[in-house]
């Protein structure tokens, strides 16, 4: 049988008394630098899969997500905020995650950036309607200063564990188009090594991430309309995001 050997060794020298009579402590031996404890791990996700039941429909899979423990993000946020609209559905919106009153609400893209994306459908001839919007982490992940909750960026870990609800929805809803919004989303669907930039208003290929609802599904990538909130020029930015989106008219007429 294998024992784990400890090493016992002689003590090692004291504290030293110096001249001004404070002490010096011993010097750090090599071992003892190895065995100091560094940066805290970050805890292993358990992943949103042993939450999302098979084959159910997007009433079902919503109840399920309200229950869902798979990230930490669960603890600060008020609740999950799932997809919402009709489905099956031809058009579905991934953004990033929900705001502080998608949070507050439990429904996705009713804040400032939502209003801005309801704005641009509707000037690119889209009928917000009939699709299904959500996002890629259904948890608010922030940071408080004093009364305001501050959005935070989430990470990769929490694209991957949330990514089973995301393909659960695709199954359920079967859209022939999928609007990618933002890095975020686009990760979910491609990758860590994601950019919007190259990407941006041209249809792509569906991933292999996801199994497709619709087998001739296409993705559409854009920026997340939260950007054009951000922008210097605003009225540039609003027009570039609806000349994003006018490739949907094509899959979907």
């Amino acid at each position: 049988m294998h024992h784990e050997a400890w090493a016992v060794g002689r003590p090692g020298p004291g504290p030293a008394n110096r001249a001004d009579g404070r002490t010096t402590p011993p010097p750090v031996t090599a071992a003892a630098a190895r065995s100091s404890p560094g940066p805290a791990p970050k805890r292993p996700l358990a992943g949103a899969q042993r939450w999302v039941p098979p084959d159910a429909d997007v009433s079902t899979l919503a109840r399920a997500a309200a229950d869902c423990r798979g990230c930490e993000l669960h603890e600060q946020a008020t609740g999950t905020v799932f997809g919402a609209g009709p489905a099956p559905a031809r058009l579905m919106l991934v953004g990033e995650q929900p705001g502080d009153q998608e949070d507050r609400t439990g429904t996705p893209f009713v804040g400032p950036a939502g209003q801005v994306l309801h704005r641009a459908l509707r000037a690119a001839g889209l009928d917000i309607t009939t699709a299904w919007i959500t996002n890629a982490v259904k948890h608010f992940h922030h940071v408080e200063r004093g009364k305001r909750r501050l959005h935070r960026t989430p990470q990769a870990r929490h694209i991957s564990a949330c990514r089973p609800w995301l393909a659960a929805e695709i199954v359920a809803v079967r859209p022939r188009l999928v609007v990618v919004l933002g890095a975020t989303a686009g990760r979910s669907f491609y990758g860590p090594g994601f950019r919007v930039g190259p990407a941006r208003g041209v249809l792509q290929p569906w991933p292999d991430t996801f199994e497709a609802g619709d087998p001739a599904a296409q993705v559409l990538v854009t920026v997340h309309p939260s950007a054009v909130l951000r922008a210097p020029d605003r009225e540039a930015a609003f027009a570039d995001l609806v000349a994003d989106l006018k490739p949907a008219l094509d899959v979907l007429s």
